[in-house]
């Protein structure tokens, strides 16, 4: 069984980190070639929760919040070999009770977005995004 715990993002191993995000398919929509930026992202995160197997990195929740408010869960990546066994479940629910009272946001995968209805996330009408200058 894997265990998930809360980590510093910046003191986790980014190549170890930019292999799962390949292996999760979240390499597809994040500057993973970028590996300054990558790290800058890891190390930026207040709120990381890592799931390891036998010490094997397979999933990650990277979030920024406030701890009171909001908590915005950037990311969460599973390595597809241990998706759909409660791995990011896990994630997410250990991300919730490291802020308990902050209320979880996120912007969903295209693919997943039939994910996050069954474990209890509600659809938000009105949230927006505004590109990066650079």
């Amino acid at each position: 069984m894997w265990t998930c715990e809360q980590v510093v993002g910046a003191s986790l191993d980014v190549e170890e980190v930019l292999a799962l995000y390949r292996a999760s398919t979240l390499a597809e929509r994040r500057p993973v070639d970028d590996v300054e930026r990558f790290t800058k992202m890891l190390g930026g995160a207040d709120l990381v929760i890592t799931a390891r197997l036998d010490g094997r990195l397979i999933g990650i929740a990277r979030s920024l919040t406030d701890g009171a408010y909001a908590t915005y869960l950037s990311d969460i990546a599973v390595d597809v070999a241990h998706q759909r066994r409660g791995v990011g479940r896990d994630l997410i629910r250990a991300t919730q009770e490291a802020a308990p009272r902050a209320k979880l946001v996120l912007l969903s995968a295209p693919a997943a977005v039939d994910y996050y209805p069954h474990i209890g996330f509600k659809r938000h009408e009105s949230a927006w995004t505004l590109d990066a200058l650079g």
